[in-house]
């Protein structure tokens, strides 16, 4: 069974796309077969693999859009493992286009049915807003992450993001659910830090990953030079982090199977 995960969260600048980057790079060296789709108009998941927007005209628009395949998409990436159906800037109006079409909550899901089979892991990186996009991203994942920085107005959004979950679970995708809370760019000398995991861990209990990503220069360097972290710094206490990280999922999950 393929397991696809969505890593979400309202909030910018929290990790969600390094961690779509270093995760799936992380299972795809413990022999997972990957594909990493980026839902931001952004398109730095793409970037952070060292592809150059310009230079390919595959999009995870015309799959969305219906008019090319999810297989016509997608680039093998430097990664043994991992592919990758980028975004371009084209994304940026795909919400408001979904709205009048047909299936418009469907439509990623629908479009990657063909191509499921051939992929332990689906990672779908989406961008900062609750809207069609996102909502396709959630109709379609089996599980999602949450990417969350240790910072004060933490609580108050993943409360919001959580009452937004359950409302696609109740309308559109029963069978989603939370995987786990990723907690990012943690820094331990700081008292807020060490303030915030413990209401988190307190208000989400084991969903919380055991693993804290550190904030660290390499991981925060790689994506400039086109590279995960493991690839760019395999001992870093960023890759690392992220090679426990896909551990904890793959762990998880087999619980649950």
């Amino acid at each position: 069974m393929t397991e696809i995960i969505a890593f979400a969260n309202q909030k910018g600048g929290v990790g969600k796309t390094t961690t779509a980057i270093n995760l799936g790079s992380s299972l795809a060296a413990i022999k997972k077969r990957v594909l990493l789709i980026d839902l931001d108009p952004q398109g730095n998941a793409g970037t952070g693999l060292g592809f150059v927007r310009s230079s390919h005209p595959q999009s995870v628009y015309g799959v969305l859009m219906g008019t090319s395949t999810a297989a016509e998409n997608i680039l093998s990436t430097a990664v043994p493992g991992l592919h990758i159906l980028p975004s371009t800037q084209a994304l940026s109006g795909a919400a408001v286009e979904l709205l009048d079409m047909e299936n418009k909550e469907y439509r990623l899901r629908d479009a990657l049915k063909p191509i499921m089979e051939h992929y332990d892991y689906i990672l779908l990186d989406c961008p900062p807003a609750l809207d069609y996009v996102t909502l396709n991203a959630l109709t379609t994942a089996n599980h999602v992450i949450i990417p969350l920085q240790c910072e004060f107005f933490a609580i108050e959004g993943i409360l919001h993001l959580v009452n937004n979950i359950k409302g696609v679970q109740e309308k559109w995708n029963p069978d989603l659910d939370i995987l786990g809370v990723l907690l990012t760019m943690y820094d331990r000398r700081y008292g807020m830090t060490h303030q915030v995991e413990d209401d988190i861990r307190k208000t989400f209990g084991d969903k919380v990953f055991k693993t804290v990503v550190p904030r660290n220069v390499r991981v925060a360097e790689a994506p400039s030079h086109g590279k995960p972290a493991l690839f760019y710094d395999f001992n870093s206490t960023g890759a690392q982090a992220y090679l426990r990280v896909a551990t904890e999922v793959v762990q998880k999950l087999e619980n649950r199977g």
